[in-house]
């Protein structure tokens, strides 16, 4: 490992992020003098921290060890990658374009990956005049309910938030064909095409 190449990427992912060297260092456990260090290029971390730092800026292990970001990795994110992140005690929505470290309610949140719904599952989608209407018959009781519903097309997201005991009903803009993302309270993130 180029500890130069290193320091210079180290750098360059943490200003990214908006991150302070001891913002960084508390993350991952060690000190702000450490990260100066290998910033500077005068030391790398221990092989150990590699995988953790790595999650935590949202790169692989190759690009950490290479001092570079491949093509693929630097700035090409599409709403095709789109990271979501729903934390289970109060159901905040995060989004991120790659791979990020999310923390809410004092718990790290892992990225979820949309289950394909079944057909009986499906939501119903009308369109009327410029809109989706999305409707179900989903059970909205206090603790299983649906708490969004979003919209992922090429270039934009757009989520409805809904709550319990409020009929499944709610409209989005036509923007074209794309994902329709829902989450369940107790079975989790469903995905179908539209």
């Amino acid at each position: 490992m180029d500890q130069e190449k290193f320091g210079t990427l180290l750098r360059q992912l943490r200003k990214e992020r908006g991150l302070t060297q001891l913002c960084l260092a508390r993350e991952i456990g060690v000190s702000n003098k450490a990260i100066s260090k290998w910033e500077t290029g005068q030391g790398c971390p221990d092989v150990s921290l590699l995988p953790e730092l790595g999650r935590f800026l949202g790169v692989d292990l190759e690009s950490l060890l290479s001092g570079s970001l491949d093509s693929k990795q630097k700035g090409e994110a599409t709403m095709k990658k789109l990271q979501l992140y729903v934390c289970p005690q109060c159901g905040n929505l995060v989004t991120s374009m790659t791979e990020a470290g999310v923390s809410c309610c004092g718990k790290r949140l892992a990225s979820l990956e949309p289950k394909k719904v079944r057909e009986e599952e499906k939501l119903s989608v009308e369109k009327i005049e410029t809109d989706y209407f999305i409707s179900s018959e989903h059970p909205m009781t206090k603790t299983h309910y649906i708490s969004f519903v979003a919209l992922i097309t090429g270039e934009s997201l757009v989520v409805r938030r809904l709550y319990p005991e409020w009929d499944l009903q709610t409209r989005l803009p036509c923007l074209g064909h794309g994902r329709l993302i829902w989450y369940c309270t107790e079975h989790g993130l469903f995905q179908q095409l539209i």
